[in-house]
């Protein structure tokens, strides 16, 4: 079967016993509300460790040989960089919750994972994407465009799906 896969799942907290959550585009579509506030928070947490980090080292290489003030801002940074590798870690954790993928830390690129003909993929965003218009295989970062059949079929199945529950009575 070409395009992505009939066999998905909408709510990635049903995750039953290890199988891994396949979601639609439209029900990852419908969770990019949190997501942006989680990818935000993994971005942030990215640049803090990438500003404190070169001070932390070059004071760590030095530890023998610094001035009590020097010693006192390697604590702080330790304290800091610590601070900032937890929340990080947290904000993994709640990707990881909703059944979702940190496929680029520093951009925030998450991934939605899905099947395209029957391989592991994702449809994949970033911080600054308005909606869901990417997608790549699960072993390969290549980000390729969704392409319009597959949101047309799901928009025609909805609409197939109202006119029938319309009808009935």
């Amino acid at each position: 079967m070409s395009g992505f896969t009939e066999k998905r799942a909408s709510d990635a907290s049903e995750q039953s016993g290890g199988e891994p959550v396949v979601l639609t585009w439209g029900a990852a579509g419908a969770m990019l509300p949190l997501v942006e506030r989680i990818a935000g928070d993994v971005v942030r947490q990215h640049d803090r460790l990438a500003l404190l980090q070169p001070e932390k080292n070059r004071l760590d290489r030095n530890r023998w040989t610094l001035t009590w003030p020097e010693r006192a801002r390697r604590y702080r940074l330790q304290e800091e960089t610590a601070d900032a590798e937890k929340e990080l870690l947290e904000a993994i954790a709640e990707l990881d919750i909703l059944g979702l993928t940190l496929l680029h830390g520093p951009t925030g690129m998450i991934g939605f994972p899905t099947v395209v003909n029957d391989r592991a993929a994702y449809f994949s965003w970033r911080p600054g994407e308005e909606k869901l218009a990417f997608w790549n295989y699960a072993d390969d970062l290549v980000r390729r465009p969704v392409p319009p059949a597959w949101t047309r079929q799901i928009k025609e199945r909805e609409r197939r799906g109202r006119g029938k529950s319309g009808s009935q009575r």
